[in-house]
């Protein structure tokens, strides 16, 4: 009864948000909506995925005039782009780069509000939520940071948190696409899941994901919709996971964010995703495998031409390319087995790893000293390797579209 009257609070908080002083619903972008006002200049554009998904992308400046290189922000799981700009300017990621002289890109992932559907589905066909994050590592991505390097002729800095660098890291193995980054700073870095201790998560891996999509068919997922809500009286009612307190169920108890913020983050969080991007989860959580997502002996030989899922293979990751980590001793989904296993399996070790004992996993975006305890060193090491982001073509080689709509072992620790 508590989850349903937490998902209930939800959906009228979400439904408030969504409707302007007149009554009327709106349909404003992320700039509009969350941007501006405070003192930002914020541009929307979209970009066109090879399989046609619209994909919204802001770009964020201070005084209008970015003259760094760019960065493009990636959110995670049920999150979108805002979560990068929803504390005050002191404290968030977004703001602090603009302020520090980076061109700031904002990505939001296929299927999240600040995006723009599909150029043939509508959000009410089975086909419009048929991918999981192997399609974000294969298209959206790249996608987006192609417009991102035609647009300022600069290879670009990329910012990943929780499942933002799941498909990051799969992304990276393909051979073009680290030739569009300077370097890569991984927040909570996750490519294995085994090892997780999110009570919520492993029991809905261990026994409800997979059935839910056989039974239900692929489908969106929402903490605010009837999947949502079934999901969470499952597993709640199951008595193996304290739903008291949901969000350190899922994620780990939180240091450090400011919990009276959390009336204003609930108008945009959480985010939708597909309900097969929750069941290739929950496959990594069981079988303690990155690879793509298992279809079934039948349903791989027709993908995959393979009994098994194609594995990612960290080592194809170039060496050439710099890498920053950073993860905390309260994160119940980058566990230090999983993300020691990770850093493994990479040919080149991360330059810098920074391990915050006290945080949790939304510390790492939300948290109100995150600017000390974590950007810095990220902003330092991006400075570092500020010269890798020229590029010697001249932007219009780069790509054939330069319009608004473009297809296209453990380091020294850095502590509070």
């Amino acid at each position: 009864m508590a989850v349903r009257f937490v998902i209930v609070a939800l959906a009228l908080i979400g439904a408030l948000a969504a409707i302007g002083a007149d009554g009327s619903k709106e349909n404003r972008g992320m700039c509009a909506t969350v941007v501006n006002g405070t003192g930002y200049e914020c541009k929307e554009y979209t970009v066109e995925t090879e399989d046609g998904f619209l994909l919204g992308l802001q770009r964020i400046s201070h005084n209008g005039k970015p003259q760094g290189p760019p960065v493009l922000l990636q959110h995670g799981l049920l999150q979108g782009g805002d979560n990068w700009v929803l504390n005050l300017p002191s404290q968030s990621l977004g703001f602090i780069l603009a302020d520090e002289g980076f061109d700031v890109w904002i990505a939001n992932g296929r299927g999240t509000r600040w995006s723009h559907g599909h150029k043939a589905f509508s959000k009410h066909d089975r086909e419009y939520w048929d991918w999981t994050w192997d399609e974000l590592a294969e298209f959206d991505l790249p996608a987006m940071l192609q417009f991102v390097v035609t647009r300022t002729g600069s290879k670009v800095f990329y910012v990943g948190h929780s499942q933002g660098t799941i498909m990051g890291l799969a992304s990276f193995t393909q051979p073009a696409v680290p030739e569009m980054l300077a370097a890569a700073a991984l927040l909570s870095p996750i490519s294995y899941l085994d090892h997780i201790t999110s009570a919520f998560l492993n029991s809905a891996a261990h026994h409800y994901i997979d059935r839910m999509v056989k039974t239900m068919g692929v489908r969106e997922f929402n903490l605010r919709n009837e999947v949502g809500v079934k999901l969470m009286d499952y597993v709640c009612a199951r008595g193996d996971v304290d739903c008291g307190d949901l969000l350190a169920a899922i994620t780990g108890p939180n240091c450090c964010f400011n919990a009276t913020r959390i009336p204003y983050y609930l108008q945009f969080e959480p985010h939708s995703t597909s309900l097969k991007n929750l069941a290739h989860l929950a496959q990594m959580v069981r079988r303690g495998t990155f690879a793509k997502y298992d279809y079934g002996l039948l349903g791989n030989i027709q993908h995959y031409l393979s009994l098994s899922p194609p594995a990612y293979d960290l080592s194809a990751i170039p060496s050439s390319l710099p890498l920053w980590m950073a993860w905390g001793g309260n994160d119940a989904l980058a566990d230090p087995v999983d993300v020691a296993r990770t850093i493994k399996e990479l040919q080149r070790p991360p330059e810098v790893v920074v391990v915050l004992p006290e945080y949790g996993h939304i510390d790492f975006v939300l948290s109100i000293q995150a600017k000390a305890d974590l950007y810095d060193s990220m902003i330092a090491f991006f400075r570092a390797h500020a010269d890798r982001s020229n590029i010697a073509q001249e932007p219009h080689r780069l790509a054939s579209d330069c319009g608004e709509l473009s297809r296209s072992p453990i380091l020294p620790t850095f502590s509070q």
